[in-house]
């Protein structure tokens, strides 16, 4: 088992760094992380943190429900629900933000339901996704192969629209990925990304115990601020922010079961989804999650 230090922020550079939090993974090893935040501008990130080489074995769990259409249990049948709600308006969203109804890459496309939801709807799709159990289950789903993780297979400047749910954030090559991604994507093109917000009263409110967290899967924790200071240092710029508002209720449900013995159950689960959702309302859309539609300036 080899772990991986940053020694540079991936935002800014700079290379003085503060002690944030320290978080259990509480999904699948049991073991701590710490996260820093750069000092300079104010990035979060988990370091040290398992080598992309041997980030795999943190997945493996039967209910991590990205990968693994049957997880079972109240959590993850909460998340299929929210799937079934969420998918027709980012569907819509897609419609609405892309310059035209033509070729889009869900660049970790998990089990492949908004890449199917897409075909349905009349967009020439294709997916990459490095889980083979997910990969797998996507390509059936979709009736098409779905590519591990490799962009040098598509032609530069090839797609109208390249999203990504919740995937950014586990990328170990962020510079380069996002390279290659900006690379694959039309002069017109949108890139479509979310994450959740490291700003947000949930995370605020669970500190540590803050689901979202998801060391040391999550790699990165974002705000508004920083992934804007990202994406303009790759010469993007963001059109429009908007929130994902059911996460506040399903990192929530997450979040009260880490906490164990102060775990309030289902009415603090709606109180703190419903507290996240208000203070947001009232502080500049500090949402749980946050979608991020951003173009080539």
């Amino acid at each position: 088992m080899s772990y991986e230090r940053l020694s540079a922020c991936p935002v800014c550079g700079k290379s003085e760094f503060r002690n944030k939090l320290v978080v259990e993974d509480k999904s699948v090893s049991n073991e701590s992380f710490a996260i820093v935040q750069c000092e300079s501008c104010g990035f979060q990130f988990t370091n040290p943190r398992p080598g992309a080489a041997d980030i795999g074995r943190y997945y493996e769990s039967d209910e991590y429900v990205s990968h693994n259409s049957g997880a079972q249990g109240v959590i993850n049948q909460a998340y299929k629900v929210a799937r079934f709600f969420t998918m027709r308006r980012k569907v819509a969203l897609l419609n609405k933000k892309a310059p035209r109804k033509g070729k889009v890459l869900d660049y970790g496309c998990g089990t492949g339901h908004f890449l199917a939801a897409c075909k349905s709807n009349g967009w020439q799709v294709a997916g990459l996704e490095p889980n083979a159990r997910a990969r797998e289950e996507a390509a059936r789903r979709v009736g098409q192969p779905i590519g591990a993780e490799d962009l040098g297979g598509f032609s530069p400047e090839s797609f109208d629209a390249i999203t990504l749910w919740h995937v950014l954030e586990h990328v170990h090559e962020l510079t380069g990925t996002l390279k290659q991604l900006i690379g694959s994507l039309k002069p017109d093109g949108v890139l479509v990304i979310a994450v959740p917000n490291v700003e947000s009263f949930d995370a605020q409110h669970y500190r540590q115990d803050w689901a979202a967290y998801d060391v040391p899967r999550h790699l990165y924790h974002f705000s508004p601020k920083t992934m804007t200071l990202l994406l303009k240092r790759h010469k993007l710029v963001v059109r429009e922010t908007l929130p994902l508002p059911l996460d506040a209720y399903y990192v929530s449900m997450l979040s009260e079961k880490h906490r164990a013995e102060r775990n309030g159950g289902l009415l603090s689960v709606l109180k703190a989804g419903y507290k996240s959702n208000q203070y947001a309302a009232e502080h500049e859309g500090q949402y749980s999650s946050l979608i991020y539609v951003a173009a080539k300036r």
